[in-house]
């Protein structure tokens, strides 16, 4: 599998659109002036004590107050707490927390008006941004992620991803790592660490070292609510995370982002950095790599797939709704569940692509095609498993129940995307709205392939109007070629000028129009 990133910057905001096999599976849009991302620390102040949540609203200088649940406060809170006031207070930031004697834990069951009071000052990571009228979610479980582990203040312990199967590889990561361990600092060893030498692991540790100690500076004179260290941007968490020998290309079209991003790069993967290519051409960028066009036919309600299947997405407050549609198109030679079944296994690789895509978060409900056969739906649910193990996200998936329904729940830690894909009808002038008309000859080609290979037409004549007429029929190698080399038929296109801009109609040998 190759993976291209494609990063278009503008004055306002940064999108980054993650490409597998040329196929979009991600889209990031990074707000330049965004100060509350995920990882960011704040020194916050307690506003309000909600004894009935168990939880506290904490002022970190959003235009609404960020959540703190008891349940994200971490066992060692009252060390960070007393560590924080120390720094604070004597206004130095040369206080080692190796040399720091941890208090008492606090239990799980315990009242955070026990733990925290109103007004007091408070170190604070975002684990949410905000998300529509909400405020940033917020922890005192304070973690620094780098490359291949992630750094835990005041805490103790070494753990090794579950990804990692390999035992003896397990225990080499956790026997390594517990001997390069800094007093006071829990280590988590990450999948990508697997196989690494010492020398790779301790240099990670010590950037990540240097992260605390620099935010510890900041500390001791600040005065809340203020930012006491900013995350990596978007694009830069993302090669961090992902950036392996999968990736063929980084394509940015701003020289300024294109050296920060070699840099960045320089720091862990060195023989990467080529990688890294500053666009130049005139066509803009995701035009030029087909991400608007792919942007464009993935959002909405309506997704339609290529085997003419299509998913209805419906989003409402409490859930996520999904429903699988065959579109009537099913192959002639597979029986009602043989059908049902291959496009529901189709469906499901699509719909793990949607929720990566949107980024669709909590209870996801997705309505398959209905199947008899017990173990055909045991495969299907064995399948989206398989496939989701590409999602990053934390996620549950339930089995297929007698109804045909499979149940999925999320992580999300970003608004969900979500993005306008109609435009304007230029028949009424505004007053309705049709589908794309950059998706116009997607449509079309996806109903001659259906026709001439499902339904077995071998003749066909597509009438539009003049203006699609021209653009189909432009150049040496136009359209009709293209369909003839791949379909072996020669399609026949009409211009019809009392046809608007996006009708078209396709007729048979006799000159009758073929419903659809």
């Amino acid at each position: 599998m190759s993976k291209d990133l494609i990063i278009n910057v503008n004055p306002q905001e940064v999108s980054i659109a993650l490409l597998e096999d040329k196929q979009l599976m991600e889209i990031h849009n990074e707000k330049l002036d965004n100060n509350y991302s995920v990882g960011d620390l704040y020194l916050g102040k307690v506003k309000k004590i909600t004894p009935g949540l168990n939880a506290a609203f904490v002022d970190v200088g959003y235009e609404r107050e960020a959540f703190l649940h008891y349940h994200d406060l971490g066992p060692r809170v009252r060390s960070l707490n007393k560590f924080v006031k120390i720094v604070n207070n004597s206004k130095k930031a040369n206080i080692q927390l190796k040399d720091f004697k941890f208090e008492p834990e606090i239990v799980k069951t315990g009242k955070i008006q026990d733990v925290l009071s109103v007004n007091q000052n408070i170190l604070v990571q975002v684990a949410k941004e905000p998300i529509s009228s909400k405020g940033p979610r917020i922890t005192t479980e304070i973690a620094f992620p780098g490359r291949y582990v992630v750094l835990v203040p005041f805490s103790n312990r070494v753990s090794v991803s579950q990804k990692i199967k390999d035992f003896e590889e397990r225990n080499r990561l956790k026997r390594l790592v517990t001997s390069i361990r800094p007093a006071n600092f829990g280590i988590i060893v990450r999948t990508i660490a697997q196989n690494k030498k010492v020398a790779e692991l301790l240099a990670d540790i010590e950037s990540l070292l240097e992260k605390w100690e620099q935010a510890i500076v900041k500390l001791a004179d600040a005065n809340p609510p203020v930012k006491i260290h900013g995350e990596l941007g978007r694009s830069s968490t993302i090669l961090r995370d992902l950036l392996n020998s999968e990736f063929n290309s980084i394509v940015v079209d701003d020289a300024k982002m294109a050296k920060e991003l070699k840099d960045f790069i320089s720091t862990f993967a060195p023989d990467k950095m080529d990688l890294v290519k500053k666009y130049t051409g005139k066509t803009p960028i995701f035009e030029y790599h087909n991400v608007d066009k792919q942007i464009k036919s993935s959002f909405g309600k309506k997704v339609n797939m290529k085997s003419g299947a299509y998913l209805i997405i419906e989003h409402t407050e409490a859930m996520h709704v999904i429903d699988v549609n065959s579109g009537h198109r099913l192959k002639k030679e597979l029986n009602q569940e043989a059908g049902a079944f291959e496009t529901n296994l189709v469906s499901a690789k699509e719909i793990v692509r949607q929720l990566r895509l949107r980024d669709m978060g909590g209870i996801i409900v997705v309505d398959f095609i209905d199947m008899v056969d017990k173990e055909n739906r045991r495969k299907l649910y064995d399948y989206l498993k398989a496939e989701m193990k590409s999602d990053k996200a934390k996620h549950t998936i339930l089995p297929v129940t007698r109804f045909g329904l499979i149940q999925i729940t999320r992580q999300r830690v970003r608004p969900e995307m979500e993005i306008e894909i109609l435009e304007k009808c230029p028949v009424c002038q505004g007053s309705g709205e049709v589908k794309a008309s950059i998706l116009i000859v997607d449509d079309i080609e996806n109903i001659i392939r259906f026709l001439i290979q499902e339904q077995n037409e071998s003749h066909i004549e597509l009438r539009v109007h003049p203006f699609l007429h021209a653009f189909l029929t432009k150049g040496i190698f136009n359209y009709k070629w293209k369909w003839l080399k791949e379909f072996h038929r020669w399609i026949r296109i009409s211009k019809v000028s009392s046809y608007h801009f996006l009708e078209y109609h396709l007729f048979n040998k006799e000159g009758d129009e073929i419903k659809i």
